[in-house]
């Protein structure tokens, strides 16, 4: 009787046995590369929300109203907020080259259009409100019963980043002030929520074990669902209808024109807007 037919092992060679040990330099580079993309698009973005917890959770102990107090104390947000920015865009400059910019001027423009389009659904709730007769209390209800006014975007929002408050207005630390938190608003927030949202978390959506393989503006009804109602989330109440409306116009750009330049210069130019209405208008809780 025959022994049974077993299969042949492949003999243990040099070659074989090297492999093992240095594994194919092309695999390890893509793993390398992987990696190193996922922390350029998630790490600022990381860090950037660690901040803003920091803020809300840690006012306890870093403010101290008082006018005997100095103004880094009784306005940690005009410190904190620069220090913000200035962290999280030394991270986006530092890995600037495991991004897939795609800067083209003609993607940007219609960001910018986008992006005016996104703010002005953003604001029209309470700019119409603001003037209607009798004011938005005559027609929406008393300010002590907020909720359907909060799901519609309307309110006063006086209270907010308001440089003045500490520095003497058209002082150069005012303008300081005021400079640097355009940066972070348009330059700094824009880069690290597209970086994220429309870079990393709807490529994520579409394929979770391998998002790079992942084409930019790919579209996915999950895709669009989570990113749009995770950048929702991570906004005020207040702006739970804004956000929703303007994120759903960033993922319409980003699967039209797949081009990670166009959501960015959209944000910027939304954010460059928003913060012109706070200035002009007083809403500094827009900003």
């Amino acid at each position: 009787m025959r022994p049974p037919l077993t299969r042949s092992r492949r003999p243990a060679t040099a070659w074989n046995i090297s492999w093992k040990l240095f594994p194919d330099p092309a695999v390890c580079m893509n793993s390398v590369t992987e990696a190193l993309k996922t922390k350029a698009y998630v790490a600022p973005f990381a860090v950037f929300m660690g901040f803003t917890l920091v803020w809300q959770f840690g006012v306890p102990l870093l403010e101290w109203d008082h006018p005997a107090a100095p103004w880094w104390r009784r306005a940690p947000e005009q410190w904190l907020y620069p220090v913000q920015a200035i962290v999280c865009f030394a991270l986006v400059f530092r890995w600037r080259k495991a991004i897939d910019w795609d800067w083209r001027w003609k993607p940007a423009a219609w960001g910018i259009l986008f992006g005016v389009l996104g703010i002005l659904c953003w604001l029209a709730p309470t700019m119409i409100a603001d003037r209607l007769p009798g004011g938005a209390d005559a027609w929406f209800g008393h300010p002590s019963w907020p909720w359907y006014r909060y799901l519609l975007g309307i309110d006063a929002r006086p209270d907010g980043f308001e440089p003045g408050v500490v520095f003497l207005a058209g002082s150069w630390s005012w303008l300081g002030a005021l400079v640097l938190r355009f940066f972070r608003a348009v330059v700094v927030v824009a880069l690290v929520e597209e970086l994220f949202w429309r870079g990393y978390l709807m490529r994520l959506m579409v394929n979770p074990d391998h998002p790079w393989k992942v084409p930019f503006g790919t579209h996915s009804w999950k895709a669009y669902w989570v990113t749009t109602l995770c950048f929702m989330a991570v906004h005020q109440p207040v702006d739970y209808c804004g956000a929703f409306v303007y994120g759903s116009l960033a993922y319409l750009l980003a699967v039209w024109r797949k081009n990670l330049c166009a959501v960015i210069m959209m944000h910027a130019a939304a954010n460059a807007l928003l913060g012109w209405a706070a200035l002009e208008w007083g809403k500094y809780g827009l900003w």
